[in-house]
């Protein structure tokens, strides 16, 4: 492990070096409370930008009742008069996520296989819906900013394309499989994995792997989305209350995350072109995780999609999803260049490993993805320590092996010391191998 703290030059060595190349068979037997996986990629290493599409609806928004509603106004007016610095931002709230295959001429609703998001045990409306089988509460860790944006950014309109053929029920259980808690289907059937060697082996044999280049064989991923914003975060997830809402969500609405905000985060699993993954120290003034070491990250933002339009008037109709796509793959980029201080032009395009859940804060959402870097350790380290213009969050810039970063499991010492963001990061890393052959 090799580590550097902003002002001074120290390293600490553990000796480890990069893993080298060929298929490994890691087992994943963790149990962490924190942390589980709503859905991961390993049958195609991860999903590029083309791969995945938006659903926009307000159906996807927060359940509001008057009472509560009432009680969020009320944590957001006692935060701001504590710290006077905080303000309200719009964020996307991830509903659910379905694997599409697609087939020619089949309606995407006649084939799709749908992953809920809900932190408690219930069921889901609908077929085919996943449910997490652990509730979520307690005190919230969350990877939003407490200050303004120190850098604009916009978004440009793509195009999604692709689609994988593959319905072999093999590979929808693998799709499907959770690498720390269990996931129900609606019907009763529990599906549990936490093998990944075995998630692996049985992925190689999908027809809709990135080594079949046609296009119209990739799988598709729909996320699908809703608004939020950080005062309802405040207010829901993170309320002393979240057990009684995700109660009352499941009796009154059959979805145990109705009431939550469930803003959908991004972070990046950062690897040197001498193959070291980065991790930063998190600052001690900063409100979550502090002092814990986590990886770059942040949220996409709507009103990167919608510039001009006030946060608080922004409407899922006026959000183009082809441009929400690209905000989702270009705000991971974002926070490395401001947290890291790393040139745009050193990042690879990022690659989507899966979505992990922090039940620190009632099973937040957050998109885990791949990025590589153009640059050694050195190089990041030297940008790192010039300072960005989110230098203020972190203290410490750490860099570890790949194969250190593969054994990390909640056995490993330096476990405890990795926030639940980053932990769910190193699970899908340690699950999808995006980097490996």
């Amino acid at each position: 492990m090799h580590t550097t703290t902003r002002g001074k030059r120290t390293d600490i060595i553990s000796g480890q070096t990069a893993c080298s190349g060929g298929r490994r068979s890691v087992n994943i037997s963790v149990m962490d409370p924190e942390v589980s996986v709503l859905l991961h990629c390993t049958p195609w290493k991860g999903l590029r930008e083309g791969q995945v599409r938006v659903e926009l609806s307000t159906r996807y928004n927060r359940h509001c009742l008057p009472g509560l509603e009432r009680q969020i106004e009320e944590v957001w007016r006692e935060r701001v008069t504590r710290e006077p610095w905080l303000f309200n931002g719009a964020k996307f709230r991830l509903h659910s996520a379905t694997f599409t295959p697609k087939l020619q001429n089949k309606p995407e609703s006649d084939v799709h296989s749908t992953l809920c998001l809900p932190p408690g045990q219930a069921g889901c409306n609908g077929p085919q819906k996943w449910v997490s089988g652990a509730e979520g509460g307690g005190a919230a860790q969350q990877r939003g900013k407490t200050g303004p944006d120190q850098t604009q950014r916009t978004t440009e309109n793509t195009n999604g394309a692709g689609a994988c053929k593959c319905r072999d029920k093999k590979t929808v259980d693998v799709l499907n499989s959770v690498s720390l808690h269990a996931y129900t289907w609606t019907h009763g059937a529990v599906m549990h994995s936490t093998n990944v060697g075995e998630a692996q082996r049985e992925s190689s044999h999908c027809p809709g792997t990135l080594r079949d280049v046609g296009s119209h064989k990739r799988p598709v991923l729909t996320l699908h989305l809703g608004l939020t914003c950080y005062k309802d975060f405040l207010g829901t997830n993170w309320s002393k209350n979240v057990g009684d809402l995700v109660r009352r969500g499941t009796n009154q609405f059959g979805d145990p995350s109705s009431l939550l905000a469930q803003p959908l985060g991004v972070g990046a699993v950062l690897r040197t072109s001498d193959n070291l993954v980065v991790f930063l120290r998190r600052s001690q003034k900063v409100a979550e995780a502090s002092g814990l070491l986590d990886i770059p990250g942040g949220h996409p933002e709507p009103k990167a999609v919608c510039m001009g339009v006030n946060e608080d008037s922004i409407r899922v109709e006026q959000l183009p999803q082809e441009a929400v796509v690209r905000e989702l793959f270009s705000s991971v980029q974002a926070e490395i260049r401001d947290e890291v201080n790393i040139p745009l032009s050193c990042l690879s395009a990022p690659i989507l490993m899966g979505i992990a859940l922090n039940h620190t804060s009632a099973g937040r959402p957050s998109a885990e993805f791949y990025i590589s870097c153009s640059l050694t350790a050195q190089e990041v380290k030297d940008f790192y320590l010039q300072g960005g213009p989110e230098a203020s969050e972190s203290t410490d810039i750490v860099f570890l092996s790949r194969q250190e970063v593969l054994q990390l499991n909640e056995g490993a010492p330096l476990w405890s010391d990795l926030c639940p963001s980053a932990k769910g990061a190193v699970v899908l890393y340690r699950l999808v191998l995006p980097d490996q052959d």
